[in-house]
This record gives C-alpha cells, sequence and structure tokens, in this order.
C-alpha cells in the first residue's frame, strides 16, 4: 500500500493553534475517505475529523467542534487539519489515515481505516 507521512505538530501553550499536514506516496487518495485520529496515552484511539473525497462532507468529534478544521488538497495529494483554542485535553499523538473509498454520505463514518500515518505528537500546556 501506499504511505502517508506527516508534519507538523509540536508543543504550545493552551489557546495556541498548529496545522498538521499529511501527504500520500505512492498513491494519490482522491477517491478514498480521509480521517484524523488521536490517541492520548491510556486512552482509545478516536476520530477527529473525516472527509469525503471531494472535500464536501466533513464529521468532527464533539470535543472539537468549531476549533478543528479538515481539508485536503487533491492536486498535491495532501490532508490538513487546522486546530485552533488548543486545550490540554487535546493532548494525544495525532495520525492521518485513508479510509474506504467513498461511497455516499455517511460512508466515511462507517469507512474502514487502513493506511496510516507515522504519528505526530501534539502537546499543550497550561
Amino acid at each position: 500500500q501506499g504511505q502517508l507521512v506527516q508534519s507538523g505538530g509540536g508543543s504550545v501553550q493552551t489557546g495556541g493553534s498548529l496545522r498538521l499536514s499529511c501527504e500520500a506516496s505512492g498513491y494519490t487518495y482522491t477517491s478514498y475517505c480521509m480521517g484524523w485520529f488521536r490517541q492520548a496515552p491510556g486512552k482509545e484511539r478516536e476520530a477527529v475529523a473525516r472527509m469525503s473525497p471531494g472535500g464536501g462532507t466533513t464529521s468532527y468529534a464533539d470535543s472539537v467542534k468549531g476549533r478543528f478544521t479538515i481539508s485536503r488538497d487533491n492536486r498535491e495529494n495532501s490532508l490538513y487539519l487546522q486546530m485552533i483554542s488548543l486545550k490540554p485535553e487535546d493532548t494525544a499523538m495525532y495520525y492521518c489515515a485513508q479510509g474506504s473509498a467513498y461511497s455516499g454520505p455517511g460512508s466515511c463514518r462507517r469507512a474502514e481505516y487502513r493506511v496510516w500515518g507515522q504519528g505526530t505528537q501534539v502537546t499543550v500546556s497550561s
């Protein structure tokens, strides 16, 4: 399978902003659902945001609505997560992932995400 390479992340104070990037190599994910996930130590991995191939349909975890924005640039084969108003609770390892091919509304929530980026750490301090 192709590979997803992430960049961005880092340490910020509460209220700060970060932008995560994810670039696909070896393939294009134009036709696939894409998503951002995160996992904090001792917690289960959770979906943060998901997006349809054309970017017209997005979904977010309740905890990040209004603060995080998922976007994609299919020409550059890139996926982004813009994060603002960061909170300590957002501290986690963040992963981008490729899901199944889009098949209609709700399919990205149901998709199987099988190709994963290497992860980038986001740390938010008070």
